[in-house]
């Protein structure tokens, strides 16, 4: 148990700021929605596909001012956020009407924060260390939990230590930690799956993660150059005749020169905010290039789309918003005093047993 113990204590001194931020910043954006200050976001969502359809041409319009994105209104959140090259975007109403413009993710708070989460300010190479430090975590609730089972007898609950001592510290840390265990658990392990992917096989069986890559890979199609001019309403239009009871979710232009517009769209089944039903369009004539069906994917595809709904806390309504947020205040609190109490916190000595008199 001893080397439990120690592979505990400096797992947490050692990353445990970093888990503290990260659980931090995500109890804060399970309610992006009610902080986000744009007007009209709590307006009834038009589904309307006409016009969505009217929405997305007065967008594209200008082919030197298209955005690279959009992703349409939903409910709780009312407006189009429209997405430029640089970290530029705006919100627009549904009616088209731009209501805030950035230049750069900085001059919106929703924005940089979600970065720091995902990717630390970092790309690719940032997530990674996310994705670490959620694998950390998982070891911190394995061995936590190892070590409370022996103490569990003097179990006590405290939000905070009773004491400002290194027992009290150490005591408050493992009876807290075993609480929200299982919370714990489950971000950890939904936001390192969700970062690194092939640990879906573990989690969801073997060929989880070859499922996946095949469900995600566009259809192959020669290079083509974006036109000038698309009918971009007939593509919505198009769209929602396919899936008339699907909600639009996702424009995306064609990224890295793949000739293909994307358009995400959500059905009744999905739990995936943006949903994972995806139709592609020709990126020079407009034309349905592909479709894919998301309640038509392997079941370990579709069991991979819950993943990021139960991170995020984008289901469940404002209960299991609560529950997320726990979690994340827990793991920011239990983190940062790990970090107090190894680097800062001196131990009480040990007295010595007094020795035995003789006569």
């Amino acid at each position: 148990m001893r080397w439990i113990e120690w592979l505990h204590r400096w797992l947490g001194g050692s990353i445990g700021l970093l888990l503290a931020l990260i659980g931090l910043s995500g109890a804060i954006l399970v309610h992006r929605d009610a902080w986000t200050m744009v007007a009209h976001k709590q307006d009834a969502v038009d589904r309307d596909a006409v016009h969505i359809a009217a929405r997305v041409a007065q967008a594209m319009a200008d082919p030197a001012r298209r955005p690279e994105g959009i992703v349409f209104a939903s409910p709780g959140f009312a407006v189009d956020r429209l997405t430029f090259s640089g970290g530029a975007g705006a919100y627009t109403d549904q009616t088209g009407r731009t209501l805030a413009r950035w230049d750069s993710q900085w001059q919106r708070p929703e924005l940089w924060l979600f970065d720091f989460h995902r990717h630390l300010f970092s790309g690719d190479r940032g997530e990674t260390f996310v994705g670490i430090a959620g694998l950390a975590g998982i070891v911190f609730v394995a061995t936590g939990t190892l070590l409370w089972w022996r103490t569990r007898r003097s179990f006590a609950f405290r939000l905070l230590p009773k004491r400002h001592s290194h027992p009290a510290f150490l005591r408050h840390h493992r009876d807290l930690g075993i609480v929200v265990a299982p919370l714990l658990l489950l971000s950890c392990v939904t936001g390192t799956v969700l970062v690194f992917r092939p640990l879906a096989s573990i989690l969801l069986g073997p060929g989880a993660t070859a499922a996946m890559r095949q469900a995600a890979a566009p259809p192959k199609v020669d290079k083509m150059a974006l036109a000038a001019k698309l009918d971009w309403a007939a593509m919505i239009r198009a769209a929602h005749d396919r899936f008339p009871d699907a909600d639009i979710r996702v424009l995306n232009l064609p990224r890295g020169g793949s000739g293909l517009i994307t358009l995400r769209m959500k059905q009744s089944d999905e739990w995936l905010p943006n949903g994972r039903t995806t139709i592609w369009f020709a990126a020079d004539s407009g034309r349905i290039v592909d479709v894919r069906d998301a309640t038509r994917l392997p079941a370990q595809v579709r069991a991979f789309g819950l993943l990021f709904p139960l991170h995020s806390a984008a289901v469940g309504g404002l209960a299991f918003r609560i529950v997320m947020t726990i979690s994340g205040l827990a793991l920011a609190l239990l983190g940062s005093l790990a970090v107090w109490s190894f680097w800062f916190l001196r131990r009480t000595p040990r007295r010595p047993a007094p020795r035995p008199q003789t006569a």
